[in-house]
């Protein structure tokens, strides 16, 4: 399990169009968002990662970068950019199912053709949601075991609003006896 304001797994993967993402070597002010998704075969997907599209700049105008993921190849990942009009938002592919795991992803088996035709990989991982802080430590985090009921990345945005005022800590981080 990850502990907010511990170090996070590194993660370093290849992206269509910015060199290798390497969380190591981020540079922004605050961190940065990562959006683990499931893939091209998944319609809720790329109705998520519109909307993430649609923030990217919110999340830049606040010293955060962001980064879409998923187990999918580069082609499949390259039709998800497309099939998004992605322009802002970076896109890393070949996520590793034992990196996944790392990050406290559950991992799915196929069922085969999904609602849009297209099938699913063998195995790959569901959704989740990270920010990051720039020193790699985890200030937020949220994983699914299915692909409904995400997080919302307007709320996401006024909440980064909320903890910037008011220098908000990242919570849960007690690992103690209860």
């Amino acid at each position: 399990m990850l502990i907010p304001r511990q170090k996070t797994p590194n993660l370093s993967l290849p992206t269509l169009d910015h060199g290798d993402f390497d969380l190591a070597s981020e540079t922004s002010e605050r961190g940065t968002v990562i959006c683990f998704y499931r893939g091209l075969h998944c319609p809720l997907c790329a109705t998520y990662l519109t909307e993430l599209e649609k923030r990217v700049a919110d999340f830049a105008e606040r010293g955060v970068n962001t980064v879409a993921i998923s187990s999918d190849g580069e082609e499949r990942t390259r039709a998800m950019a497309d099939k998004i009009n992605a322009k802002g938002l970076r896109f890393a592919y070949d996520l590793s199912l034992e990196t996944a795991r790392k990050w406290g992803l559950y991992i799915s088996t196929s069922r085969g053709k999904t609602s849009i035709g297209i099938e699913e990989p063998a195995l790959f991982s569901e959704p989740g949601l990270f920010m990051v802080t720039q020193e790699q430590t985890l200030y937020y985090g949220s994983t699914q075991t299915m692909p409904f009921v995400r997080p919302h990345f307007s709320e996401l945005v006024g909440a980064l609003d909320f903890a910037i005022a008011n220098n908000y800590p990242a919570r849960g981080e007690y690992i103690g006896a209860v």
